[in-house]
Protein backbone atom coordinates (compact mmCIF):
# COMPACT_ATOMS: atom_id res chain seq x y z
CA UNK A 1 0.00 0.00 0.00
CA UNK A 2 1.38 3.33 -1.31
CA UNK A 3 2.07 5.54 2.25
CA UNK A 4 2.41 9.61 1.19
CA UNK A 5 3.94 10.50 4.31
CA UNK A 6 6.99 7.95 3.56
CA UNK A 7 7.70 9.73 0.35
CA UNK A 8 7.27 13.17 1.98
CA UNK A 9 9.49 12.21 4.68
CA UNK A 10 12.62 10.83 2.90
CA UNK A 11 12.28 13.84 0.45
CA UNK A 12 12.67 16.53 3.64
CA UNK A 13 15.33 14.25 4.84
CA UNK A 14 17.15 14.29 1.44
CA UNK A 15 17.36 17.91 1.39
CA UNK A 16 18.88 18.13 5.30
CA UNK A 17 21.34 16.00 3.64
CA UNK A 18 22.10 17.56 0.39
CA UNK A 19 20.95 14.72 -1.76
CA UNK A 20 18.72 15.71 -4.88
CA UNK A 21 14.97 14.35 -4.07
CA UNK A 22 15.03 12.99 -7.23
CA UNK A 23 17.39 10.08 -6.27
CA UNK A 24 14.63 8.92 -3.71
CA UNK A 25 12.28 7.79 -6.43
CA UNK A 26 11.80 4.07 -6.12
CA UNK A 27 14.78 3.54 -3.79
CA UNK A 28 14.57 0.77 -0.83
CA UNK A 29 14.20 2.06 2.42
CA UNK A 30 18.03 0.21 3.06
CA UNK A 31 19.57 1.62 0.75
CA UNK A 32 17.97 4.93 1.18
CA UNK A 33 19.41 4.87 4.74
CA UNK A 34 22.95 3.97 3.20
CA UNK A 35 22.82 7.35 1.22
CA UNK A 36 22.05 9.26 4.25
CA UNK A 37 24.99 7.87 6.27
CA UNK A 38 27.36 8.41 3.37
CA UNK A 39 25.91 11.89 2.20
CA UNK A 40 25.95 12.73 6.10
CA UNK A 41 29.36 11.50 6.69
CA UNK A 42 31.29 10.42 10.37
CA UNK A 43 30.70 11.94 12.93
CA UNK A 44 33.62 12.96 15.12
CA UNK A 45 33.45 12.55 18.48
CA UNK A 46 35.45 16.13 19.98
CA UNK A 47 35.68 14.21 23.48
CA UNK A 48 37.30 11.60 22.76
CA UNK A 49 39.51 13.14 20.01
CA UNK A 50 40.52 16.07 22.56
CA UNK A 51 41.32 12.96 25.43
CA UNK A 52 43.50 11.46 23.04
CA UNK A 53 45.62 14.46 22.30
CA UNK A 54 46.49 14.53 25.91
CA UNK A 55 47.45 10.81 26.12
CA UNK A 56 48.57 9.39 22.84
CA UNK A 57 51.95 11.89 22.84
CA UNK A 58 52.29 10.17 26.45
CA UNK A 59 52.53 6.51 25.72
CA UNK A 60 55.36 4.44 25.63
CA UNK A 61 54.29 2.93 22.81
CA UNK A 62 51.12 2.82 20.07
CA UNK A 63 48.36 1.72 21.69
CA UNK A 64 44.76 4.05 21.12
CA UNK A 65 42.67 5.83 23.38
CA UNK A 66 39.54 3.52 23.49
CA UNK A 67 36.92 5.06 21.67
CA UNK A 68 38.90 7.42 19.69
CA UNK A 69 40.08 5.72 16.95
CA UNK A 70 37.09 6.38 13.98
CA UNK A 71 37.15 10.07 14.79
CA UNK A 72 41.58 10.22 15.49
CA UNK A 73 41.22 8.73 11.79
CA UNK A 74 38.95 11.03 10.28
CA UNK A 75 41.04 13.93 11.67
CA UNK A 76 44.45 12.61 10.72
CA UNK A 77 42.76 12.30 7.08
CA UNK A 78 41.76 15.63 7.01
CA UNK A 79 45.30 17.09 7.89
CA UNK A 80 46.75 14.35 4.73
CA UNK A 81 44.30 16.07 2.47
CA UNK A 82 45.33 19.47 4.05
CA UNK A 83 49.27 18.13 3.15
CA UNK A 84 50.27 18.81 7.02
CA UNK A 85 50.55 15.28 8.05
CA UNK A 86 52.72 11.96 6.49
CA UNK A 87 50.63 9.15 5.15
CA UNK A 88 52.39 6.96 7.83
CA UNK A 89 50.83 9.22 10.96
CA UNK A 90 47.22 8.38 9.47
CA UNK A 91 46.35 5.27 11.99
CA UNK A 92 44.01 6.78 14.53
CA UNK A 93 46.96 7.59 17.10
CA UNK A 94 47.50 11.06 18.01
CA UNK A 95 50.32 11.05 18.96
CA UNK A 96 53.34 13.95 18.36
CA UNK A 97 52.90 14.12 14.98
CA UNK A 98 48.97 14.47 14.94
CA UNK A 99 49.43 17.20 17.42
CA UNK A 100 52.09 18.97 15.62
CA UNK A 101 50.31 18.94 12.07
CA UNK A 102 46.74 20.08 14.12
CA UNK A 103 48.81 22.85 15.57
CA UNK A 104 50.12 24.10 12.22
CA UNK A 105 46.20 23.63 10.64
CA UNK A 106 45.35 26.28 13.35
CA UNK A 107 47.31 28.09 12.75
CA UNK A 108 47.16 28.40 9.08
CA UNK A 109 43.56 29.76 10.04
CA UNK A 110 45.37 32.71 11.59
CA UNK A 111 45.38 30.87 14.96
CA UNK A 112 48.33 32.01 17.91
CA UNK A 113 48.91 31.17 21.74
CA UNK A 114 46.34 28.98 23.44
CA UNK A 115 44.27 28.83 20.33
CA UNK A 116 47.25 27.04 18.72
CA UNK A 117 47.83 24.66 21.12
CA UNK A 118 47.85 21.37 18.97
CA UNK A 119 44.31 20.12 20.60
CA UNK A 120 41.14 20.45 18.24
CA UNK A 121 38.66 23.39 19.54
CA UNK A 122 35.20 23.49 18.21
CA UNK A 123 35.36 26.38 15.26
CA UNK A 124 39.16 24.99 14.03
CA UNK A 125 37.70 20.90 14.08
CA UNK A 126 34.35 22.09 12.58
CA UNK A 127 36.56 23.89 9.55
CA UNK A 128 38.81 20.82 9.25
CA UNK A 129 35.78 18.68 8.80
CA UNK A 130 33.85 20.80 6.17
CA UNK A 131 32.87 18.10 3.21
CA UNK A 132 34.71 15.33 5.19
CA UNK A 133 33.23 14.72 8.41
CA UNK A 134 30.83 16.93 11.31
CA UNK A 135 31.78 17.16 14.86
CA UNK A 136 29.64 15.55 17.82
CA UNK A 137 30.38 15.56 22.12
CA UNK A 138 31.44 19.74 21.27
CA UNK A 139 33.52 20.88 24.26
CA UNK A 140 35.00 24.25 25.51
CA UNK A 141 36.36 26.14 28.44
CA UNK A 142 33.56 29.08 27.98
CA UNK A 143 34.40 32.95 28.89
CA UNK A 144 37.17 33.55 31.77
CA UNK A 145 35.68 34.35 35.01
CA UNK A 146 36.70 35.87 38.52
CA UNK A 147 37.71 33.22 41.19
CA UNK A 148 39.66 34.62 44.37
CA UNK A 149 41.59 36.88 42.80
CA UNK A 150 42.43 34.64 39.74
CA UNK A 151 41.35 33.89 36.38
CA UNK A 152 39.86 30.93 35.31
CA UNK A 153 37.34 29.36 32.55
CA UNK A 154 34.02 29.04 32.84
CA UNK A 155 34.30 24.95 32.79
CA UNK A 156 37.17 25.07 35.38
CA UNK A 157 34.75 27.32 37.71
CA UNK A 158 31.91 24.97 37.41
CA UNK A 159 34.36 22.20 37.71
CA UNK A 160 35.42 23.80 41.21
CA UNK A 161 32.12 24.08 42.72
CA UNK A 162 30.60 20.68 42.40
CA UNK A 163 33.80 19.55 43.96
CA UNK A 164 32.97 22.27 46.94
CA UNK A 165 29.29 20.85 46.49
CA UNK A 166 30.57 16.95 47.40
CA UNK A 167 33.02 18.20 50.21
CA UNK A 168 30.87 20.79 51.72
CA UNK A 169 33.67 22.66 52.50
CA UNK A 170 34.98 25.71 50.31
CA UNK A 171 38.14 25.64 48.46
CA UNK A 172 40.75 28.79 47.72
CA UNK A 173 42.84 29.24 44.71
CA UNK A 174 46.49 30.61 45.46
CA UNK A 175 47.01 30.31 41.78
CA UNK A 176 44.87 30.53 38.57
CA UNK A 177 44.78 29.88 34.72
CA UNK A 178 46.11 32.06 31.80
CA UNK A 179 49.21 33.63 33.82
CA UNK A 180 52.30 32.75 31.89
CA UNK A 181 55.30 33.44 33.34
CA UNK A 182 53.37 34.12 36.28
CA UNK A 183 55.46 31.44 38.16
CA UNK A 184 58.56 29.77 37.22
CA UNK A 185 58.27 26.84 39.32
CA UNK A 186 54.90 26.34 37.19
CA UNK A 187 56.87 25.24 34.57
CA UNK A 188 54.09 26.65 32.51
CA UNK A 189 51.02 24.42 33.53
CA UNK A 190 49.39 27.70 34.04
CA UNK A 191 50.22 29.52 31.07
CA UNK A 192 46.55 28.23 29.79
CA UNK A 193 43.39 27.77 31.04
CA UNK A 194 42.27 24.57 32.99
CA UNK A 195 44.92 24.50 36.08
CA UNK A 196 44.54 26.18 39.30
CA UNK A 197 46.81 25.93 42.27
CA UNK A 198 44.43 25.24 45.62
CA UNK A 199 45.73 26.54 49.01
CA UNK A 200 45.75 23.34 52.17
CA UNK A 201 46.09 25.62 54.93
CA UNK A 202 44.75 24.47 57.97
CA UNK A 203 44.05 21.03 56.20
CA UNK A 204 45.03 17.83 58.06
CA UNK A 205 46.65 15.16 55.68
CA UNK A 206 43.64 13.28 55.56
CA UNK A 207 41.57 16.09 54.10
CA UNK A 208 44.18 17.21 51.58
CA UNK A 209 43.26 13.77 50.72
CA UNK A 210 39.52 14.11 50.35
CA UNK A 211 40.15 17.33 48.37
CA UNK A 212 42.12 15.82 45.54
CA UNK A 213 39.72 12.73 45.47
CA UNK A 214 36.54 15.01 45.40
CA UNK A 215 38.81 16.83 42.41
CA UNK A 216 39.78 13.92 40.40
CA UNK A 217 35.30 12.68 40.77
CA UNK A 218 34.80 15.48 38.55
CA UNK A 219 37.21 15.36 36.10
CA UNK A 220 40.37 17.05 37.30
CA UNK A 221 44.06 15.68 37.66
CA UNK A 222 45.03 16.51 40.78
CA UNK A 223 47.97 16.20 42.96
CA UNK A 224 48.94 17.25 46.46
CA UNK A 225 52.04 18.84 45.99
CA UNK A 226 54.78 19.21 48.88
CA UNK A 227 58.28 21.27 49.32
CA UNK A 228 60.48 17.87 48.95
CA UNK A 229 59.00 17.82 45.31
CA UNK A 230 60.04 21.10 44.12
CA UNK A 231 60.50 24.73 45.13
CA UNK A 232 57.35 25.23 46.25
CA UNK A 233 54.95 25.57 49.54
CA UNK A 234 52.34 22.53 50.53
CA UNK A 235 49.24 22.90 47.71
CA UNK A 236 46.99 21.00 45.77
CA UNK A 237 47.42 21.29 41.79
CA UNK A 238 44.78 20.05 39.42
CA UNK A 239 44.38 20.33 35.89
CA UNK A 240 40.88 20.19 34.42
CA UNK A 241 41.46 16.89 31.90
CA UNK A 242 39.95 18.40 28.22
CA UNK A 243 40.01 21.53 28.73
CA UNK A 244 40.77 22.59 25.02
CA UNK A 245 42.88 25.86 26.42
CA UNK A 246 45.47 23.60 28.48
CA UNK A 247 49.07 24.33 27.55
CA UNK A 248 51.21 22.47 25.98
CA UNK A 249 52.99 21.24 29.83
CA UNK A 250 49.45 20.90 31.24
CA UNK A 251 48.12 18.83 28.22
CA UNK A 252 51.24 16.49 29.46
CA UNK A 253 50.18 16.07 33.21
CA UNK A 254 46.06 15.53 31.40
CA UNK A 255 48.21 12.37 29.98
CA UNK A 256 50.19 11.26 32.52
CA UNK A 257 47.89 11.22 34.73
CA UNK A 258 45.71 8.55 32.58
CA UNK A 259 48.65 6.54 32.71
CA UNK A 260 48.95 6.69 36.49
CA UNK A 261 51.81 8.91 37.18
CA UNK A 262 52.49 11.86 39.70
CA UNK A 263 52.34 14.90 36.59
CA UNK A 264 55.83 15.83 37.70
CA UNK A 265 58.72 16.23 35.56
CA UNK A 266 60.41 12.83 37.05
CA UNK A 267 56.72 10.84 35.69
CA UNK A 268 56.84 9.12 38.99
CA UNK A 269 54.55 6.96 40.20
CA UNK A 270 50.48 8.50 40.88
CA UNK A 271 50.94 9.73 44.57
CA UNK A 272 47.06 10.31 44.93
CA UNK A 273 44.06 8.43 45.66
CA UNK A 274 43.55 6.06 42.73
CA UNK A 275 39.79 6.58 41.38
CA UNK A 276 38.34 5.47 38.41
CA UNK A 277 39.19 8.25 35.75
CA UNK A 278 36.84 10.64 34.32
CA UNK A 279 36.17 14.08 32.16
CA UNK A 280 34.01 16.29 33.69
CA UNK A 281 31.12 15.66 30.97
CA UNK A 282 31.54 11.66 31.58
CA UNK A 283 31.18 12.86 35.31
CA UNK A 284 28.29 15.21 34.53
CA UNK A 285 26.60 12.26 32.42
CA UNK A 286 26.92 9.74 35.64
CA UNK A 287 29.60 7.59 32.99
Amino acid sequence: MHRPWITVGLAALCVAVGVPAYAWAGTPTAAAQRTVTMAAGPVVDMEATVLAAQIDPRRADHTLTPGAKSSVLAVEQALQAQKLLNTQWVDGYFGTETVSAYAAYQRSLGYTGLAANGLPGTTSLTKLGRNRFTVGNTIGPGAKVQRDGYVVDARTQAMLAEAQRLLDRTLVLEQGSYNPGGDPTSAGTHDGGGVVDIAVTGMTAATRTAVVRALRQVGFAAWVRNPSQGDWPWHIHAVAINDTDLSSQAQHQAGDYYLGMNGLANRGPDDGPRIPIKTWEQYQRGQ
